[in-house]
């Protein structure tokens, strides 16, 4: 361990209750802990995104001036990206999507039971901050309902539509639209998303130090908003399948979405596959010099006083590197 390295300890000294409560928290409940990071994570990125979505659909219906836009919309989620990056990917690596975590196991040897605990708590996050929009705006929503009722054909046409209260939380395709290139649409901006993602965690790519990875993450988030959202997309199975189901806990079966649902949950996973052995096949290179900044960002990790370098050696600090992640490997989107 470096004698340079100073620990959050060093220099502050937390309440006794708190210290306990750490020593516990790394230790035995830390799959709690990471799991919650993630739940946290999708949460504020959904939420973000869906309080936007609700005020443009409902502000369209009901006649609200100026309210929300598909600019707004796009940088809602974009901030809701850095919200969870900033907040809780120190703790859990902030995968916060299941694709990203799919693509963890199969590559990266991820353990799949920690696996399959992030993704529960992925979808999670998403419904339950799906259900706390719908609370908050549930009076501006029947009012929607109401004027919809009204028109000619009543609101079932476009309920569960884009431009319908349904379509705020289960996501589905405009009236008319096709299924073939629906998939075309969500499967490249998936793709192009996820090389993005793998050109910032490269640590040989001197273009994006690891403070700036966020924001180009985030970014590319709000241009795929922005560019092809009109044609059918979803770009994260938890965002989807949480909404999904906050939409079937709020109007039944109706909310089901059929055919679409399962092409815009899963289409995301493949792409991000292929992404990967994309950019580590072809873009990746053993030879490269990994750059200083992102050499202080591994270190950190390597010299994290329970899981690195600096780490106590206890049964139970030993137990924890299977579950904890594979050393090396800085988990983290």
């Amino acid at each position: 361990m470096s004698s340079n390295v100073v620990y959050l300890s060093d220099i502050r000294q937390r309440p006794r209750a708190f210290a306990a409560f750490e020593r516990h928290r790394h230790t035995r409940i830390h799959w709690l802990v990471e799991c919650f990071a993630e739940w946290l994570g999708v949460f504020l990125y959904t939420y973000a995104g869906i309080g936007s979505q609700a005020l443009y659909v409902v502000g369209n219906i009901i006649g609200i001036p100026g309210a929300s836009s598909l600019l707004q919309i796009g940088l809602a989620y974009a901030f809701g990206v850095l919200l969870a990056l900033a907040v809780a990917s120190a703790t859990s690596g902030g995968h916060f999507s299941p694709a990203i975590t799919v693509a963890q196991v199969v590559f990266l040897r991820f353990p799949p039971l920690k696996a399959l605990r992030y993704i529960v708590a992925q979808i999670f996050g998403a419904y339950i901050a799906c259900l706390l929009v719908y609370v908050q705006y549930k009076t501006l929503i029947l009012e929607a309902s109401v004027i919809l009722d009204a028109k000619p054909g009543g609101s079932g046409p476009v309920f569960f539509t884009p431009n319908g209260p349904g379509g705020i939380f289960a996501l589905a395709l405009p009236l008319g639209s096709n299924m073939g290139r629906a998939f075309v649409n969500e499967f490249v901006c998936d793709y192009i998303l996820g090389i993005t993602i793998f050109a910032c965690l490269d640590p040989t790519n001197m273009l994006v130090p690891p403070a700036f990875a966020p924001f180009i993450i985030a970014m590319a988030y709000a241009a795929a908003i922005w560019s092809f959202s009109a044609n059918g997309l979803i770009a994260n199975t938890a965002r989807d399948l949480g909404g999904r189901l906050a939409a079937l806990t709020i109007w039944g079966l109706p909310a089901g979405g059929g055919s679409y649902a399962a092409m815009a949950a899963l289409t995301n996973i493949p792409a991000m596959l292929l992404s990967y052995l994309t950019y580590d096949l072809l873009f990746s290179d053993s030879d490269r010099v990994v750059d200083n900044s992102h050499l202080e960002l591994l270190n950190a990790h390597k010299n994290h006083r329970r899981m690195g370098a600096g780490r106590p050696l206890t049964p139970e600090s030993e137990g924890m590197d299977h579950e904890k992640g594979v050393v090396g490997v800085v988990e983290r989107v």
